[in-house]
């Protein structure tokens, strides 16, 4: 059964846009991993086939993932927002998950644009923005370019935009190397390891989270995403682009209390918020490290719900 939607906001002479339910989930390949309560769709735009998974009714809430995750990663916090009255929209980005894309070239602004496509065809407008990772970076794009677009935003493990960079932030940046050279079928899993986690992952979780991997294209967008979309957003950053500009959207960032150096440098590299943001608060999660969607899920779920509420 196909259920077709119209844009109107797309111009007549692209193709039409439209949403494909998927009858049934475990025909997808790989196979998704399990979560219960999820909708899973395809949102075809030009040149990109989008999965989504959905949960729930009312205000959206859109979850961007981070790196090298994909629409589970909020499989423990998505029902639970849910739960509260909001329909939340997890998509798998260009180069992750499920989604596949006619185009292997990723720039800075190509996941921003995918996504501005998704809030016209899910008529999305406003939304809660929530993002971790490498999500932070077109999540950010989004409420600096398109704050009328963004109700409140809560990202996670990734510091604003306005920060200021030290040496002492350097070790925050070792995991890069071997992404910007990634080879083709070179393991992710060192990724999961005890250095970015609280709690250790099991080998089934690991495994759901790279899944996607044993597919080329996505194992080829490992370079893709991180030299024409993370090194250009790195370098506009430590130029101080961000902070000649101003955070409009309510902003709530969010780290784990073991996420080394960043719990302890936030403070230092982040002074003078007010300079920068309209309304920009910073919480901690302790026993949480960088994937603190793993390790912390309640207290990210708790947070989340309470700054929508205060924030809105």
């Amino acid at each position: 059964m196909k259920i077709v939607v119209q844009s109107t906001k797309v111009a007549m002479a692209t193709p039409e846009p439209r949403i494909t339910r998927a009858a049934d989930a475990s025909a997808w390949s790989p196979p998704l991993p399990e979560a219960s309560g999820f909708d899973h769709l395809v949102v075809e735009t030009p040149g990109l086939q989008t999965h989504v998974a959905t949960i729930g009714e009312g205000e959206p809430v859109v979850l961007l993932h981070g790196f090298p995750q994909h629409w589970w990663q909020w499989r423990a916090i998505a029902p639970v927002i849910a739960a509260r009255g909001y329909r939340v929209i997890c998509p798998d980005l260009r180069g992750a998950g499920w989604t596949v894309a006619d185009d292997p070239r990723i720039e800075r602004e190509t996941r921003l644009r995918d996504v501005l496509a998704l809030f016209d065809v899910l008529q999305l407008e406003p939304a809660h923005l929530v993002s971790h990772d490498m999500g932070v970076i077109t999540a950010m794009q989004l409420t600096y370019e398109h704050p009328e677009r963004v109700r409140t935003a809560v990202q996670l493990s990734v510091p604003p935009g306005f920060m200021k960079f030290s040496p002492k932030l350097l070790p925050a940046f070792q995991h890069l190397p071997p992404f910007i050279w990634h080879r083709p079928g070179a393991s992710l899993r060192g990724t999961f390891s005890d250095r970015y986690v609280a709690r250790p992952m099991s080998e089934a979780t690991v495994e759901a989270h790279l899944a996607p991997m044993r597919r080329p294209d996505i194992d080829a967008a490992v370079r893709p995403l991180t030299r024409g979309m993370v090194l250009p957003e790195a370098m506009r950053m430590s130029r101080g682009v961000y902070r000649r500009r101003r955070l409009t959207v309510p902003t709530l960032v969010v780290f784990g209390r073991r996420d080394h150096p960043w719990a302890e440098q936030l403070g230092n590299v982040c002074r003078n918020p007010e300079r920068y943001a309209d309304r920009i608060e910073f919480a901690y999660v302790d026993n949480a490290a960088h994937f603190i969607t793993d390790d912390a899920p309640t207290e990210v779920a708790a947070l989340t719900l309470n700054w929508f509420a205060q924030a809105a």
